[in-house]
């Protein structure tokens, strides 16, 4: 909608399009010695502006930014259209009209149908009548529209994205939403949205919604709280680049909530954290681009899980700022946590240093199912908890450790930089003097494994002795063997067996791995079936 130069609503405060840029209209009026009416608007992005909401020496409106203005006439501005209106442009058009018994074509989605008379306009009702999910990104929607339309119109709407549009407060998307019973996902991202002052009352509230997002809408926490008792069954909240500071906890609302998505609120810090560390049914955590360094929860000593995050099973803490191995440790208290995503961190090296940081990742979070969207199969673990075992078994004789448990008395400062390390010698033994000396990686004969082989289906076949680099991809190992055996590489099921794990037979299944992966090592013996 465009108004014309004799524009008399109050428009203060509304939402505006200008040539595919948003703004906010700040004033109405005068602005002399040029005749006739102005608006003047605030950007969203301030570099379109060109000063303050100042003209010679006269403040007409106030701008967060020096360049975040402008004095637009308003046939030049776009008020935008009802919802009802945009769904019909969207999903309606009318090309063709009615002539000569011709028929009428209108497009629903992208599909042409044609029409004859009067059947259009039932047709184009019968049509919105059956939509349940549509998109008005960028539609210009600014508004309910006439009292009812919506839902005679489309009364069976399940998902709605209204993102980056002309809606300008909250009491605009509840006249939508009262009209949608059965709205369960609706996107309002990018919509700068004034919010009520008071909690909302529980006749105008979403009964079936379960995903919102309301990504850079402006929304404070507290306005979070004061529209939460409006979405009782909501499971799923965006609120993404808001400059969010969460100051108080939840109480009575957001109850039923499983994923919260707080990415890109830089204020956010452990201390706010914890006052929504209590939400009974919080699964999935998402604290990207927050700038979090630490967390510690301060209710579980080492070795004991926190009472916090108590449903917590999937966080997500990519692009931050840590680096220290305190904050890998403190997550291994988590109750429920079985997957983490914790890229482009300081502490998440590239290079050869990723797989080793990955490893001892893996052997701190002792419930880990999942890391940076990898799976961590059982053998990965086990070669992960090994390692970390060998690579800090000297540190871990240095503060009083020894492989007769009467005298393995590693001191406090040991056990609360590694906290699952007694665990893994309870797991696998305590680490031995010859596994723990210098290795020297450029000589040869220190990098040869001496295995036995033998064949579990084959009794007539002797129990070889063979040297093999602990580089030796399971591929390689397999057509070493298929030469001796005279046997097809195709038909070689491969595994090993531990003196350390006596009874347990671990597979050899990945044929791009190598011995070293596995954590064979001289003294193992090698399972052969075919």
């Amino acid at each position: 909608m465009i108004m014309n130069d004799t524009l008399t609503s109050d428009v203060i405060g509304r939402r505006v399009e200008v040539n595919g840029e948003h703004a906010t209209v700040r004033f109405s009026g005068i602005v002399p010695p040029v005749a006739g009416l102005w608006l003047g608007v605030e950007w969203d992005n301030p570099e379109r502006g060109k000063h303050d909401g100042s003209h010679d020496g006269t403040v007409y409106f106030k701008c967060r930014h020096p360049t975040g203005g402008s004095f637009i006439r308003p046939n030049k501005v776009n008020f935008g259209v009802d919802f009802l209106t945009a769904v019909k442009n969207r999903y309606v058009l009318e090309d063709a009209p009615e002539e000569d018994g011709k028929g009428q074509i209108i497009i629903i989605g992208n599909k042409p149908v044609e029409t004859i008379g009067f059947d259009s306009i039932i047709k184009q009702q019968s049509q919105l009548s059956k939509l349940q999910e549509i998109s008005l990104r960028n539609c210009a929607v600014n508004c309910a529209g006439d009292k009812g339309a919506i839902a005679k119109a489309c009364p069976n709407i399940r998902k709605v994205d209204l993102s980056r549009n002309l809606l300008s407060s909250w009491d605009e998307v509840l006249d939508i939403a009262d009209q949608l019973k059965h709205l369960e996902v609706l996107n309002l991202s990018e919509n700068k949205l004034s919010f009520p002052l008071a909690s909302l009352t529980l006749t105008r509230a979403f009964p079936a919604l379960k995903i919102l997002a309301l990504n850079r809408t402006g929304i404070t926490w507290a306005e979070v709280l004061r529209c939460a008792s409006g979405w009782p069954v909501l499971e799923e909240l965006y609120l993404a680049s808001n400059d969010l500071f969460i100051s108080e906890r939840p109480a009575d609302v957001l109850q039923t909530l499983k994923l919260l998505d707080l990415s890109s609120n830089q204020s956010i810090d452990e201390n706010q954290l914890f006052l929504i560390a209590y939400l009974p049914r919080l699964e999935q955590l998402i604290l990207s681009d927050v700038g979090i360094s630490s967390i510690h929860f301060p209710d579980a000593v080492t070795g004991h899980k926190t009472l916090m995050f108590p449903s917590l099973q999937y966080l997500i803490v990519n692009d931050n700022q840590i680096s220290q191995w305190s904050f890998i440790n403190e997550l291994d208290k988590l109750q429920s946590l079985h997957a983490l995503s914790c890229t482009r961190n300081p502490l998440m090296q590239g290079g050869k240093a990723a797989q080793t940081t990955r490893q001892f990742i893996i052997a701190k979070i002792g419930q880990l199912k999942t890391l940076n969207k990898c799976e961590i199969l059982p053998e990965e673990r086990r070669g992960a908890e090994l390692d970390y075992r060998k690579a800090f078994g000297n540190e871990w004789k240095a503060a009083g450790g020894h492989q007769d448990p009467d005298r393995n008395r590693p001191n406090e400062e040991f056990v609360a930089a590694h906290p699952r390390y007694q665990l893994l010698c309870l797991k696998y033994g305590a680490p031995e003097d010859g596994e723990l000396q210098t290795q020297q990686p450029f000589v040869l004969k220190n990098q040869l494994l001496t295995l036995k082989i033998k064949y579990p289906n084959q009794v007539d076949q002797k129990v070889l002795e063979k040297q093999l680099p602990a580089s030796m991809t399971i591929q390689k190992v397999k057509g070493l063997l298929a030469r001796l055996l005279r046997v097809p590489v195709s038909k070689l099921l491969l595994s090993y067996e531990s003196p350390k794990m006596p009874g347990r037979e671990i597979g050899l299944e990945n044929d791009q791995q190598s011995l070293q992966f596995y954590s064979v090592e001289s003294g193992d013996c090698l399972l052969v079936r075919w």
